[in-house]
């Protein structure tokens, strides 16, 4: 069957027209989060008035990566309702730990998630996650597409962890525990960059000055990162750590049965009628 290995289903295969969209949304995204660090100090910074445009051009994108995946790999009906599934059963989980600690049990989904069927589904898994979340929660506002990017890129990171065919077992628990430990510190420093040059009344050590050398304000952000998330960030990473290594093994093995199941990208075809 296409779309299986002897031990498990492969992740979703990754053409050249989708590979080409996420560099475009990604390069898109590293422009957004990183432009004022490189701004003037009379560019009047506002993330609240670019986030529109963003979130814009943030959909068709997306569409794009789906519709890049179908033509690539041949991705079916299936395929749409298991990224449905998987993204309804996310955006259920932020809310059982948002505002405590950082407590988000969605990552350790989303980290499995990406393992098992790869960057391009985990693109958009993440982002459509966020984005049904956000809804779920009443958390919309200007920094969802940010938000969107991050976990989009978050659960991409896992797809492109190495071996999937090869590495098994604790192994691989070991190998996802920790990478889910250093993108959620990852995750919670790519939306503090979106914080930061907006945020107004902090101490002149860690603010933000437009128009500074950027060695000078990448040393406030590291403060500011430090003062004011990493509490926050070490309570996903450990979550994230302690889920991966407690279910982790249980939820890989129903999501490849799911997926050899689903054969994605099996062929279909026609025969004649018996008579």
């Amino acid at each position: 069957m296409s779309g299986t290995t002897g031990r498990g289903a492969r992740p979703v295969r990754l053409g050249p027209r989708a590979v080409a969209a996420l560099v475009l949304i990604s390069a898109i995204g590293v422009v957004a989060f990183g432009w004022p660090l490189l701004a003037g100090a009379d560019s009047g910074l506002a993330h609240s008035q670019d986030a529109p445009w963003l979130f814009a051009a943030l959909l068709p994108l997306l569409v794009g990566v789906v519709v890049a995946m179908i033509a690539d790999a041949g991705l079916d009906a299936k395929a749409v309702a298991m990224l449905g599934v998987l993204a309804a059963v996310g955006a259920a989980l932020r809310p059982l730990g948002a505002g405590t600690a950082g407590l988000e049990p969605m990552f350790f989904l989303m980290v499995l998630s990406g393992r098992v069927l790869g960057p391009g589904f985990g693109f958009v898994l993440g982002s459509v996650t966020m984005f049904a979340s956000a809804l779920l929660t009443g958390g919309v506002g200007p920094w969802m597409p940010f938000q969107m990017l991050s976990m989009g890129w978050f659960t991409m990171g896992a797809g492109l962890l190495p071996g999937p065919d090869r590495l098994r077992g604790r192994a691989e628990l070991l190998m996802l525990a920790a990478y889910g430990a250093v993108a959620s510190f990852a995750y919670g420093t790519v939306m503090n960059l979106y914080g930061w040059p907006i945020v107004p009344g902090l101490g002149s050590g860690i603010s933000f000055h437009p128009g500074d050398p950027l060695s000078e304000n990448l040393v406030r952000f590291v403060a500011y990162c430090t003062a004011t998330s990493v509490g926050w960030d070490l309570g996903r990473a450990v979550l994230t750590v302690v889920l991966t290594l407690t279910v982790g093994a249980a939820l890989l093995k129903a999501l490849r049965r799911a997926t050899r199941r689903a054969a994605f990208e099996a062929p279909v075809a026609f025969g004649a009628p018996e008579e």
